[in-house]
């Protein structure tokens, strides 16, 4: 192994004295051109062909780097070197471009070829492949009670309807306040406490937790994407901004439809004017129950939403019999 002195540096890669040759004498005896031993010591002889060796090596060593280094001037790095070292931010990446790309890929995947109606549901299928979630729903709000759009299963289809009857839930407050609500446990603590008939509904159909995610801008809320867990738990803020960017492609799939092109396949009713239909039905039943029972609007919608409940039905169930004369509210 060289030795090393005190800075570090190895012995022995530079040309030294050839012992026996009196140090700093060697440069005087060697011949006119530092190669030929035309005049000299003739026991020197060993000493030159040890030189011109090790300086044909630095010439080879130059002229190598010397190529090198006219490569990464014209853009060409070394092929031994590590694609890290030559792009460091693209080895390393950028989550968020990265994310987009990933959310956009599996959006267009999975809404290709899809009719306008069906894409709502498409995306909420989409949010589940790309978030730790089980389930995941989209409504539609307005100055009332939200109304189910899509749902990727029964169970979020189920969960949606229930915070619609019982007016409370992530969802209501998400639309309340235009900001995402997460509630990351629903079986204790603040969460539990916050929303408990959901809460308690929720946690016996088997989810422990519910992101709602805005849909709008800060003025105006149009909706809410909900995303559903199994276990308790966050989002973390990786995740947080994938929810986000489906909620804004949920957004703009709901506000950018053109009015003609949301017939089906078959050209059947409008598929948002059958949702106004069902919300129209319960401002229809809410005035029906205020003649009925002698009330305000609020406690109309209150007394319908608390019937639902009680009955194992959505409002909008109960709201279509009580518009149809099927159901009527008796004074007490």
């Amino acid at each position: 192994m060289p030795a090393t002195d005190d800075r570090g540096d190895t012995h022995g890669d530079e040309p030294g004295p050839f012992p026996g040759s009196g140090g700093s004498e060697a440069g005087a005896i060697a011949g006119p051109d530092n190669v030929s031993g035309s005049f000299g010591a003739p026991g020197d002889e060993p000493r030159r062909t040890a030189e011109r060796e090790d300086r044909g090596g630095r010439e080879r060593r130059d002229e190598q780097d010397r190529e090198v280094g006219h490569g990464r001037e014209a853009g060409h790095p070394r092929e031994t070197r590590h694609p890290s070292e030559v792009h460091p931010a693209r080895e390393a990446g950028h989550p968020g471009e990265s994310d987009q790309v990933r959310v956009s890929d599996v959006i267009a995947e999975g809404v290709r070829g899809a009719d306008p109606r069906e894409i709502p549901g498409k995306l909420c299928v989409a949010a589940v492949r790309l978030l730790p979630v089980a389930d995941a729903s989209v409504s539609l709000r307005s100055n009332g009670m939200p109304v189910q759009l899509s749902a990727s299963s029964a169970r979020a289809a189920h969960l949606s309807d229930l915070q619609a009857t019982l007016g409370d839930g992530p969802c209501t407050s998400a639309a309340e306040t235009r900001a995402a609500v997460l509630a990351t446990d629903l079986t204790s603590g603040r969460d539990a406490d916050r929303w408990p008939v959901f809460a308690q509904q929720a946690a016996a159909a088997g989810v422990r937790a519910v992101y709602a995610m805005p849909l709008g801008n800060d003025t105006v809320c149009v909706g809410t994407l909900d995303l559903y867990r199994d276990v308790p738990g966050g989002l973390t803020r990786r995740e947080l901004r994938i929810a986000e960017l489906v909620a804004s492609v949920m957004t703009v799939s709901l506000t950018a439809l053109a009015r003609g092109q949301e017939n089906g396949p078959e050209d059947d009713d409008l598929w948002l004017s059958g949702l106004a239909k069902a919300h129209d039905e319960v401002y229809q039943a809410v005035g029906m129950i205020m003649v009925q029972l002698g009330v305000d609007s609020d406690e109309a919608l209150a007394r319908l939403r608390a019937d639902a409940f009680a009955d194992g039905r959505t409002a909008t169930e109960v709201a279509h019999d009580v518009v149809w004369h099927l159901k009527r509210f008796d004074r007490d």
